[in-house]
């Protein structure tokens, strides 16, 4: 498994052709408490780069968005039913979907970890 990030602040992790995604340390720290997830529909294909879920905060909402091209195989219940799990585990029990990947090779240009965290930190 190898995690990838998005300039746009999201993880996602590569299990085999399925991918899980959610959002950043960083962009729940910037979001502030998050009291509502719109979560996609499972079946459903999105290309690279599409809104696939919403995020509300206290402060603001922001869109999730596809970090490749596929089928969204499987949403987070626990996610829907606790949206602070965004907040007390970005990278864990807060993940948002998970997505059969169409071309892995969309991933080659999102950032590893090193990568991300330098941008991140240019961000603030």
């Amino acid at each position: 498994m190898s995690i990838k990030y998005t300039p746009d602040h999201e993880w996602i992790n590569i299990d085999g052709n399925i991918g899980t995604v959610g959002i950043t340390a960083h962009a729940q720290d910037a979001l502030g408490d998050v009291v509502f997830v719109d979560l996609p529909e499972v079946g459903k294909t999105y290309a690279q780069k599409d809104a696939a879920a919403v995020v509300e905060s206290v402060k603001a909402a922001a869109d999730v968005y596809m970090p490749a091209n596929g089928e969204v195989v499987e949403v987070n219940e626990a996610l829907r039913a606790d949206p602070s799990l965004a907040n007390s585990d970005p990278l864990g029990a807060g993940w948002f979907f998970k997505v059969k990947l169409a071309n892995p090779a969309d991933l080659d240009a999102l950032m590893d970890e090193t990568s991300y965290t330098s941008y991140a930190a240019d961000a603030h």
